[in-house]
């Protein structure tokens, strides 16, 4: 059967020796702020039934297919976008994965949920052996478990926030290929140093294990490259040591997408995702976050272009590949809005976008 939820499929240890852990649950650095029930349905709601016409592309986002000998041919220090969270990045000669989604929709059912807007780039049968995927945490937009077990095969190491990795091990997943780490923990992979650091979100895969897992950013640090990628975060004061402590930073991977004024805490804004990126001492700014799926009440390109607007006023280098697209993280090159070559949405009924974020 298919683990659609945490309590069906998986167990967990009762506790976990860790200063974000407490009462059987992780906790945030800063206490955030619960939209309390009655709001929480209201925005389930919207989000079933009361979406704006533009949440969704007009039509096809466009894609840059990619090939195995594409991957061989490309210079070590090459990053590619695959969509959403997922990255691809060639450092120290390996290939290095985060959060891989490669199912149809990010759900618990494949006929029910949010749904792509592209394919991958990449089929996982044409992926070359990986030396490590990278987790933030175990939301559906992140951690895939059909992905999981097809790439299990072909990748060296797991690497995760604390409990994500039981997961994993629950799946079939062999436990001595999986590391987990506690915020401000180290590891060492093929000569790429890897740190767990501070983020500010939620977990869970079902109505029952909120916060039973914990949530990360990361640090890659390599002998040449120096990167931040930050899976789900909202914007906290924890960027500015991680910025003090391993910045600065050549790349920064930053979440823009899926926020709203209704949830300020556990997603940024376009303007935090810059001030976090300022924190961070980042040299170039990557958004990632957008472009693959319906998870907000905002434009589909929304984010895209916002951070592009913010990024250009206070003369900040920002990166918008396609889908599929090199980039080089040695020597950025200016990538082009591919976004605005898309038809737009008609305009929403008058009230439609109300209380957008």
């Amino acid at each position: 059967m298919a683990c659609l939820s945490f309590s069906a499929c998986d167990s967990l240890p009762a506790s976990f020796e860790s200063p974000q852990h407490r009462g059987g649950r992780f906790h945030n650095a800063e206490p955030g702020q619960p939209p309390g029930w009655a709001t929480s349905l209201a925005i389930l709601w919207r989000l079933a039934f009361d979406k704006p016409a533009d949440t969704v592309p007009p039509e096809a986002v466009p894609v840059q297919a990619l090939s195995a000998a594409q991957l061989e041919r490309a210079p070590d220090g090459t990053l590619y976008r695959l969509g959403h969270s997922t990255l691809l990045m060639k450092l120290a000669g390996r290939y290095w994965l985060t959060d891989p989604v490669f199912s149809r929709r990010a759900s618990p059912l494949q006929w029910a949920g949010p749904e792509r807007f592209h394919a991958p780039p990449i089929d996982i049968e044409q992926l070359p052996p990986i030396e490590a995927v990278v987790l933030s945490h175990d939301h559906y937009d992140h951690l895939d478990h059909a992905a999981i077990l097809q790439l299990a095969p072909k990748v060296r190491r797991f690497i995760t926030p604390l409990g994500v990795g039981d997961r994993l091990v629950a799946w079939g997943v062999e436990p001595g290929r999986v590391t987990q780490l506690d915020w401000w923990g180290s590891v060492e992979v093929a000569g790429v140093r890897l740190v767990a650091t501070p983020a500010q979100h939620f977990s869970g895969r079902g109505l029952q294990d909120r916060n039973r897992t914990l949530w990360a950013s990361w640090v890659f640090l390599s002998p040449d490259l120096r990167l931040f990628f930050s899976g789900d975060t909202g914007y906290h004061a924890g960027f500015r040591t991680i910025g003090e402590r391993y910045g600065p930073f050549d790349l920064t991977l930053l979440e823009t997408g899926a926020y709203d004024r209704q949830w300020p805490d556990v997603h940024m804004q376009p303007h935090e995702t810059l001030r976090a990126h300022q924190d961070l001492q980042g040299r170039w700014l990557l958004p990632v976050h957008n472009g693959t799926f319906d998870l907000a009440l905002h434009a589909w390109d929304e984010p895209l272009e916002r951070i592009v607007t913010l990024a250009e006023a206070q003369g900040i280098g920002v990166l918008t590949p396609m889908m599929g697209e090199a980039v080089s993280m040695h020597r950025p090159q200016p990538t082009t809005a591919w976004w605005r070559a898309l038809r737009r949405a008609p305009a929403p009924a008058a009230g439609g976008a109300a209380g957008r974020g």
